[in-house]
């Protein structure tokens, strides 16, 4: 029997070293960590994502799950319940971090499982919603400063590296360096790699309209 802890990294801010310090401050040691860096947890189920697929292959009955909160599943209310309800399926417990959840398929007790189903069915809509709401303040953000150009130019999102990063990036990839050793030299993120990889004409207007 495993405890495997599993991240979604989604943006700059959220690394995997906060999520497995938060996990382990919490009592958890893990056999095992998986994680998926880069990848919207709106638009791609759990299956979908490179580790994910592994987290499917790898859970077996009396495994225990641990994430920061069932965001990191998914933020799409189907996919996040009826991945959960698999691995329960499967024998395998799910814990969360924030709320210190516990989904557990081996009781047979029907309030008990009323409860865990309703609670399940609760936070992956929650987790939706967020994703919802987030979405929708940051294209108002973004058509407020549309509106308001003539006087504050609209610059749009600032770069989350430095010309050298840019730079050594650039040289990396035309070496043909892989991303995540390109991640680790550069010290950005594997998400910031590619995007500089995908439209390097793109980000460097980037750098230009943020005077970096």
């Amino acid at each position: 029997m495993s405890t495997i802890l599993y991240a979604r990294v989604s943006t700059a801010d959220q690394t995997l070293s906060h999520q497995r310090t938060h996990a382990e401050a919490a009592g958890y040691a893990f056999d095992m960590v998986i994680a998926d860096e880069g990848v919207s947890g709106v638009s791609v189920p759990l299956r979908e994502r490179p580790e994910g697929r592994r987290l499917f292959d790898v859970l077996r009955s009396g495994d225990t799950l641990v994430v920061r909160w069932v965001d990191r599943l998914g933020r799409n209310y189907a996919d996040v319940t009826e991945t959960i309800r698999e691995f329960m399926r499967r024998g395998v417990v799910v814990k969360t971090i924030i709320n210190a959840m516990t989904f557990d398929g081996a009781t047979k007790d029907p309030v008990q499982m009323a409860v865990r189903d309703a609670l399940i069915g609760f936070m992956a809509a929650t987790a939706q919603a967020q994703a919802e709401a987030t979405k929708e303040a940051q294209k108002a953000g973004i058509a407020h400063a549309k509106a308001t150009e003539g006087t504050t130019k609209y610059k749009g999102r600032k770069p989350t590296f430095s010309r050298e990063q840019f730079t050594r990036v650039r040289e990396m990839l035309a070496e043909g360096v892989g991303a995540s050793d390109v991640s680790k030299h550069t010290g950005l993120t594997r998400q910031t790699v590619y995007r500089i990889k995908d439209d390097p004409a793109g980000q460097a207007k980037a750098l230009e309209a943020w005077g970096l």
